[in-house]
């Protein structure tokens, strides 16, 4: 399942991030690393973009960027 699919409210844990080098790097950068505890915290009305909590912060992320975020 990828995080653009998990609804609000839900926790899982990633497994891989995907996507073009820049995007993916700097997805990493900001802390999406595999084995961590990621939670949708609410979505857009339009539903882009979506905040989600990792790591004791919160994050912004468009869909098609989360797209590309493998969790399980």
């Amino acid at each position: 399942m990828t995080l653009d699919k998990l609804r609000s409210g839900r926790s899982a844990v990633i497994t891989a991030v995907y996507g073009d080098d820049p995007l993916r790097f700097r997805l990493l950068d900001l802390g999406l690393t595999p084995d961590t505890v990621i939670t949708v915290l609410s979505l857009a009305p339009a539903g882009d973009p979506i905040v989600v909590g990792l790591r004791g912060y919160q994050l912004s992320l468009r869909r098609a960027d989360a797209a590309g975020i493998r969790v399980r």
